[in-house]
């Protein structure tokens, strides 16, 4: 019997063989035997590098990069295929190993060492040869794809595609990851060795293999991500809170949050209240484009150095609301925000340019760190803030005589649309609370998403779900003409999903690395190009990476969405007489005007 360097090792006493044995008793019987050799042993000082590579686990691990050279969503940098093909390669020489393990404990060949060496030489001329010819010829094809998938989503074709540089990376990370896998391997042999002189057998491997587990595992969260990088990501996103950008000034008007008036002083606005408050559109602006006398529209924003709690903080919303007299506009509107507390311009401005500025926006912060830390430190953070302001504005709302309420609608972008839905029950809570919703690109693990989504009429797709027959909810990446579908009747309320058949912050999942996802299902969505394709642990890191790369394309692909908002509020809630030709000059409008953030 062979243990796993190739080597015979003693059957256990008293263990039956045959060879009409099962391939799983087979490979029980390998492996109590492997375990019956002591620790100490084993040749530990030159195991690091002991037949090292695997020739079975060195061609996995290469059939896993060359599968991570295939699009994705959105297109990708050499540098990050180069990322992506080491950690992938990595993966798939971790398989190739227990790939290699496993197959002589189930498949029985009797040859002597000098066939298997020379077996063994023939297999690796053969990798040489087939490895590097299909690596040059798939990075070229790799090269291909991604000059197809920028045309296909509008970019320029023109790409700089380092095809050494992408293989040294990923040749790089993979040796980088695989050195460190067999340390940890090789310190958690050495305890066990150590345990072994005090405890018996059986403890001492469960001891050493759970302590290894704590440690790596604190190691990795709590010193390298924590400590480490969300460490240096939260220091960097505290100066910036506490910084303005450059053209943004305090507003002097009376209905802003931070202007002198105000109860929530400018500097405890953040990085992002200030930009959004800063930037309001004026009532002159808002004439220039409808022709007549305009409001002052009114934007109400808690930093979250202005309170204690988000108790405190929804209070203060409520008495800056009575303040600047929101409640007597025709809309109220309550913007989710993400991570950093960023409200997009391009989905707040078409609203008060609809209502001629006669709408009040008000909005939490929650934190100032990146969507992303957010979502790793506590994703709940976002809900709760929210919560508490959807809370404090329906219950003001509900004091007031119903005929002179304000119109009330929610709204978000990514992380601020999963804190919106949060803040409901459900679908039928968020139609029966609301007059109307925009939620644009939410996250894969946003609860009202997935509900609508998981019920979606048969036949429809995922990437544009029709819900009971599109009577108040429906999905659009092309508004114009999206929105029209299904034919049939559209009720009030009515809710409305901006969501891009390419946006990888929509389909990210962790389900991705084991299971095929529903995004892939014939038809594909628009932007997506057909050589996609699922391959287990692979589309994982792919989308991963996409999620960052997200931005780097135009609308409507990836996780932009432009002016779309336009058409979204123009759907949602139209003002009284507002006209199909009106959204299409407000849109001329919204894309010839810069945003200011």
């Amino acid at each position: 019997m062979l243990d796993t360097a190739g080597e015979r090792v003693p059957v256990p006493e008293g263990t039956p063989q045959s060879a009409s044995d099962p391939p799983w008793r087979r490979a029980g019987r390998q492996a109590l035997a492997v375990a019956a050799r002591p620790y100490w042993d084993r040749r530990d000082a030159s195991w690091l590098v002991r037949r090292w590579p695997d020739l079975t686990a060195t061609a996995v691990a290469t059939v896993f990069f060359w599968l991570s050279l295939t699009p994705s969503l959105v297109p990708r940098p050499w540098y990050l295929q180069g990322v992506i093909g080491g950690i992938t390669a990595a993966i798939g020489y971790g398989i190739g190993c227990l790939l290699s393990w496993a197959g002589p404990a189930v498949v029985r060949w009797r040859a002597g060492p000098e066939t298997r060496r020379r077996v063994r030489a023939r297999a690796w001329q053969v990798y040489w040869v087939l490895s590097l010819s299909l690596t040059v010829f798939l990075l070229g094809e790799s090269a291909r794809m991604q000059r197809e998938l920028r045309e296909l989503q509008g970019l320029p074709p023109t790409l700089t595609w380092h095809s050494i540089m992408i293989t040294l990376l990923a040749l790089g990370l993979c040796w980088s990851l695989l050195i460190l896998a067999r340390l940890i391997r090789l310190g958690t042999r050495k305890l066990i060795t150590v345990l072994l002189r005090y405890v018996p057998r059986p403890v001492a491997v469960v001891s050493g293999l759970a302590i290894s587990v704590l440690v790596v595992t604190f190691g990795a969260k709590d010193v390298v991500l924590e400590r480490g990088i969300i460490d240096v990501a939260s220091r960097i996103a505290a100066n910036t809170d506490r910084s303005t950008k450059e053209g943004v000034v305090q507003s002097g008007s009376p209905y802003v949050s931070g202007s002198p008036q105000s109860l929530i002083d400018w500097d405890d606005l953040g990085y992002q209240g200030r930009n959004f408050t800063g930037s309001v559109l004026t009532a002159e602006q808002i004439s220039a484009f409808t022709g007549e006398e305009a409001s002052a529209p009114i934007r109400v924003y808690v930093g979250r150095a202005a309170a204690e709690s988000y108790a405190e903080q929804a209070a203060l919303a409520i008495a800056e609301l009575e303040r600047t007299g929101a409640f007597d506009r025709e809309v109220l509107a309550i913007a989710g925000t993400t991570g950093s507390g960023w409200i997009d311009a391009r989905t707040a401005e078409p609203l008060e340019y609809l209502y001629n500025g006669d709408t009040a926006i008000v909005a939490l912060q929650y934190s100032y760190l990146p969507s992303w830390v957010s979502f790793v430190v506590d994703r709940q953070e976002a809900g709760r803030a929210t919560s508490e302001l959807v809370a404090a504005v329906q219950q003001r709302l509900a004091e007031l005589p119903e005929e002179g309420r304000p119109k009330l609608v929610v709204f978000g972008e990514s992380m601020g649309a999963t804190a919106v839905e949060d803040s409901f029950d459900g679908i039928a809570d968020l139609l029966a609370s609301t007059d109307g919703a925009l939620l644009v690109g939410p996250p894969h693990y946003s609860p009202i998403w997935s509900e609508v989504t998981e019920a979606r009429d048969p036949g429809s797709p995922v990437w544009r779900p029709v819900y009971e027959d599109g009577e108040h909810v429906r999905f659009a990446q092309y508004p114009q003409r999206d929105l029209g579908r299904p034919e049939g009747p559209w009720g009030w309320p009515r809710v409305v999903y901006l969501q891009n058949a390419s946006d990888p912050i929509v389909w990210w999942s962790p389900d991705l690395a084991l299971q095929p996802p529903a995004w892939l299902d014939e038809p594909l969505g628009p932007g997506v190009t057909d050589e996609v394709n699922w391959f287990p642990f692979v589309t994982f890191w792919q989308t991963t990476v996409d999620m960052g790369m997200s931005y780097g394309v135009d609308a409507p692909h990836g996780h932009r969405y432009g002016t779309n908002a336009v058409e979204g509020w123009a759907a949602v809630l139209p003002p009284e007489g507002w006209t199909h030709a009106d959204t299409l000059r407000l849109k001329e409008h919204a894309e010839a005007r810069e945003s200011p953030y």
